[in-house]
């Protein structure tokens, strides 16, 4: 990599196992620009990415709070005290904004009749889950910084793909993934995930480092969570709850 080359960039950048399209060109996502996308799969997705807002991102976010290794002996103007407040603030945020997240998945499930009971635990989700317990209870602050820019920045790319299909017919979920799109590619997310960027490059990882080899770890494990989170029609009968 160049010298003067970000951590972020390196790792966008970086060849992985999966490759970064497997998770962001997904045939569901594919599917949700065309389309194409049933009510049903659909259903499943939503009722599984409320899980992991729901239950696993406060607690992993709660775990990233009590790694900020906040100390007395830090002056209130020091780079380190301002980083830390830097990332409690961003970490705050992000609590706000899932607790938000929850609400509309219910309620674009309400509106456009989707079921967001009645399916069962897809092992994705819970794969993706441990992964983010294991990452927090690491305490390792860097670790979990960069885990959660990774998640966020696929998510944006993944939507802006959808969003970037032309969708030439409207199909059954066409309106509710119109709403979806806007969530996870408007200003407001953007912004949000370019803060989380520059914590991590703010961290300062030296390339070579044990941290910089974790964190490059990480992007790619990351890759293959959300490549596997994204469901398809063929679990549908299996994930129906009795």
């Amino acid at each position: 990599m160049s010298t003067s080359e970000s951590l972020t960039s390196h790792l966008v950048r970086l060849s992985t196992v999966r490759p970064y399209t497997a998770a962001t060109e997904h045939p569901f996502l594919a599917s949700a620009g065309d389309g194409r996308l049933s009510k049903d799969l659909l259903s499943v997705y939503l009722s599984q990415d409320r899980l992991y807002a729901a239950h696993a991102y406060p607690k992993f976010v709660g775990c990233l709070l009590a790694s900020v290794p906040f100390s007395s002996l830090d002056g209130i103007d020091c780079d380190r005290e301002n980083y830390n407040q830097r990332v409690v603030a961003v970490l705050g945020g992000a609590l706000q904004n899932v607790i938000r997240e929850v609400n509309f998945f219910r309620d674009v499930a309400k509106k456009y009749e989707l079921q967001l009971s009645g399916w069962r635990e897809r092992k994705a989700t819970r794969d993706y889950t441990a992964e983010m317990s294991r990452v927090g209870a690491s305490g390792r602050l860097e670790d979990g910084i960069v885990f959660l820019w990774a998640m966020e920045r696929v998510y944006l790319d993944a939507w802006s793909f959808v969003s970037s299909l032309k969708n030439e017919h409207a199909g059954p979920t066409s309106a509710a993934v119109a709403e979806l799109v806007d969530n996870w590619t408007n200003e407001e997310f953007v912004v949000f995930v370019d803060e989380l960027a520059d914590l991590v490059n703010r961290l300062d990882i030296k390339p070579g480092s044990d941290a910089w080899i974790r964190a490059e770890e990480i992007w790619g494990r990351v890759i293959e969570l959300e490549e596997s989170f994204w469901p398809n029609e063929d679990e549908l009968r299996q994930l129906k709850a009795l």
